[in-house]
């Protein structure tokens, strides 16, 4: 009865515990990232499911084409060309409002008009009539003006753009000159409101500017974190004023420029200010915002979602009347190079211009998802109401009734937020439900299923990637202190390498590349598992394993190299197998490193290691490539050899190396049966007189004895290093403190 109580309280301490952990979300408390990408991922299904996917005639692109610059000239075009499109549209096509999702940022200067202003200002300043006449042509080589008077009175809204917190590079430019704002300082009346601030800005010539009818901004700050573009900022605040964006301009400039009446939330926060903007107004039309003064993003549909008009068609007045007249035209391109493309809901790549233009129609058709703040309310009190009734009503019935019971649950759940979303036009978050009751009858089903044996079985699953069986055998049956948390451990580590690996994969076709892989990693590994090692992981040719995790052990620095000096012994036989099948040998360098690890499950969210990181690892490495620049096959650190003192070591170095302060002593360790040959120990002895007086700085002692070692072991790289050195310290002597290190400037 007891153990009956014990799992049933687990099972709903579990389930609260879960339960509160969606509704801190939900609440907006503790908002968990994975949690609003998939809230994302369901607004973007919802939107496609539910969007008309029809093409809107009462919004036209007018396209600058491969076609158009093919005719025209590689854009930017000539400022009177885009006067003569200007004087078309309105004036043959009859349109409503022009907007540019351009910018005209750049003086367009005829070159004859400069040359005629240099010679009336120059050797013809005298000639009255070439003055005259410079004058009487001037109108018509100046392109901006005639461009500016082809916007005076008509309803034409230019693009610039804001550079601000959320933007990359020079936020404080300001080039060009900004339109009128929406509301000025006089008329900004709520304090407090959390618009974006801008801190710089790209915008149009003043001379074009200031005759057009009005401006918005184009940029697009509001990216989510997974890049998607799913609301819109419709005003942003430079120097304490409102500026607003591109498609609210041009609808304000469909309906004579109205003012913008800005709705906030009643009462006051904490801090005294307003508890946030809900609606901005302009025209008749409401818009329901954020607290940021951002919109929702009602698409209608993938591209093209508008009728796309070629500029050259306008141009030669190809283009159909119909489709042009009284229509809102927003210029853009689709030309390899100048198209801004975007990701929405709807599509991973999006024309921006396009982005502007379902804004213009959803304020016109003031058709907005909604998303206000009170629907944190209602999605907490469907969760915590749910949540709890499963809570309660699960342990009381069988598997099959609450299978029956949380499928018609999470039913409901999309039954209410389709009905909000498609009814009442409000965005009612719906992942931390679903998840909350979903996970509340795995726990359910989990608790009264598979409770018997799961701590064993996730233990053997957990690690039995990392280790050998017998070591999982082991574990399991003493499970306690295996977890997959981080703790900081003394271990040990090792790194290995194939010597010219480059070079011998080139050479080889991609199959028996793999197939020697395998061979030589399989061969390798078991020398690890032989010896109670973990493996790390392998890195291209390379191996990284350790001792003293996940299981505890002593001697995991003996271990570690027994491991070692085994890989070593096996390579011949490696070898030998790789000769018969026509592959070329192979050489290996190892390095070994004890000291203190952090040891746990690394990674991220995608992708997750058991692994070791820390300083002591990162000098495994440097051993590992420093068995090179020795000529040895294994080197260890002081550490090693002093946690294994009853092997024999070949002192090799004292150096200090790349990201250490502290030099170290590495060893090259020798085999029992080697180090007992008389040969091998006459060599040895040698070897240490000789490195002796080279700390001695007896530089000619010590080159004789390098050189006397040298003639008897030819080849050993070792040896001929340390003649190297001698000369060069004969020349150009160390300093008189030199401690006898070398430091290693290379990883």
């Amino acid at each position: 009865m007891a153990k009956i109580e014990w799992r049933s309280g687990l099972r709903y301490g579990i389930s609260t515990m879960l339960m509160l952990f969606f509704l801190l979300h939900a609440t907006g408390l503790f908002p968990i990232p994975f949690l609003a990408t998939l809230e994302n991922q369901a607004y973007d299904l919802r939107l496609k499911l539910t969007a008309p996917h029809t093409t809107d005639p009462r919004v036209v692109i007018l396209d600058i084409d491969e076609n158009s610059l093919k005719k025209v000239g590689r854009w930017p075009w000539d400022r009177d060309i885009i006067a003569a499109l200007m004087n078309d549209l309105f004036d043959f096509y009859g349109i409503q409002v022009l907007g540019f999702d351009v910018l005209f940022a750049e003086e367009d200067r005829d070159a004859g008009l400069d040359i005629m202003d240099q010679l009336a200002d120059g050797p013809l300043k005298d000639d009255a009539a070439f003055r005259q006449t410079l004058e009487q042509i001037r109108p018509q080589l100046e392109r901006d003006r005639i461009l500016a008077e082809s916007f005076q009175n008509r309803p034409v809204v230019l693009g610039y753009y804001f550079k601000n917190r959320r933007s990359h590079g020079d936020v404080d430019l300001q080039s060009g000159n900004l339109p009128t704002p929406a509301l000025s300082k006089e008329m900004m009346q709520h304090q407090g409101i959390p618009f974006l601030d801008a801190t710089g800005y790209g915008a149009n010539l003043p001379i074009l500017q200031q005759a057009a009818m009005s401006g918005g901004f184009i940029d697009m700050p509001f990216i989510d974190d997974d890049g998607i573009i799913r609301r819109l900022p419709l005003v942003q605040e430079y120097d304490g004023e409102l500026y607003g964006t591109l498609s609210l301009s041009i609808v304000r400039a469909l309906l004579g420029n109205p003012p913008l009446q800005l709705t906030v939330a009643p009462g006051l926060n904490d801090k005294g200010t307003n508890l946030g903007l809900e609606w901005i107004e302009v025209g008749g039309f409401r818009i329901p915002v954020d607290e940021y003064g951002a919109a929702m993003i009602n698409y209608l549909g993938p591209f093209p979602s508008f009728p796309y008009v070629s500029a050259i068609d306008v141009l030669t007045h190809k283009a159909p009347k119909e489709v042009l007249e009284g229509t809102i035209v927003l210029v853009g391109t689709t030309a390899a190079g100048l198209l801004d493309m975007r990701s929405t809901p709807m599509q991973a790549v999006y024309p921006g211009v396009e982005v502007h233009a379902n804004m213009v129609l959803n304020i016109l058709d003031e058709s907005f998802k909604e998303r206000p703040v009170y629907v944190r309310g209602i999605d907490s009190v469907l969760l915590l109401g749910l949540s709890t009734l499963l809570i309660l009503l699960l342990p009381r019935l069988s598997l099959t009734m609450s299978f029956l019971v949380a499928i018609s649950t999470l039913a409901a759940v999309a039954w209410i937020n389709i009905y909000s979303w498609t009814q009442l036009n409000l965005i009612v978050p719906i992942v931390s439900q679903a998840l909350s009751v979903s996970s509340i009858f795995i726990v359910h089903i989990f608790m009264q299923v598979f409770v018997e044996n799961r701590s064993k079985k996730q233990l053997a699953r957990v690690f039995g990637q990392y280790v050998p069986p017998e070591l999982v055998d082991e574990m399991s049956r003493h499970q306690e202190g295996y977890g997959m948390e981080g703790e900081t451990r003394e271990m040990t580590v090792l790194f290995s390498d194939i010597r010219g690996f480059t070079n011998m994969s080139e050479n080889m076709e991609p199959k028996q590349l793999t197939l020697l892989m395998n061979e030589y990693l399989t061969e390798m590994t078991s020398c690890v598992h032989h010896h109670r090692g973990t493996i790390d992981k392998y890195i291209g040719d390379a191996l990284m394993a350790f001792w003293g995790a996940p299981l505890s052990d002593p001697q995991h620095a003996r271990n570690a190299l027994l491991s070692s000096m085994e890989m070593i012994e096996r390579l011949p036989e490696v070898n030998a197998r790789f000769e018969e099948k026509g592959w070329k040998p192979i050489n290996i360098g190892i390095g070994l490193n004890t000291g203190k690890m952090n040891v746990g499950n690394m990674g991220s969210r995608f992708r997750m290691s058991y692994t070791v990181l820390g300083d002591a690892v990162n000098l495994g490495s440097r051993l590992e490539s420093l068995t090179k620049r020795y000529g040895v096959s294994i080197i260890v650190s002081e550490s090693v050899a002093a946690q294994v003192p009853e092997l024999h070591y070949r002192e090799l170095d004292l150096v200090r190396v790349v990201g250490k302060k502290q030099p170290i002593t590495i060893y090259e360790p020798l085999a029992s049966d080697l180090h007992q040959q008389a040969k091998v120990q006459e060599e040895l002895g040698l070897y240490e007189t000789a490195l002796s007086l080279y700390r001695q700085q007896r530089w000619l002692d010590a080159r004789t004895i390098f050189t006397d070692l040298i003639m008897h072991h030819r080849g050993r790289l070792l040896y001929q290093m340390y003649i190297g050195r001698c000369v060069h310290f004969l020349k150009e002597p160390p300093p008189e403190d030199w401690d006898g290190v070398y430091n290693i400037s290379s990883k």
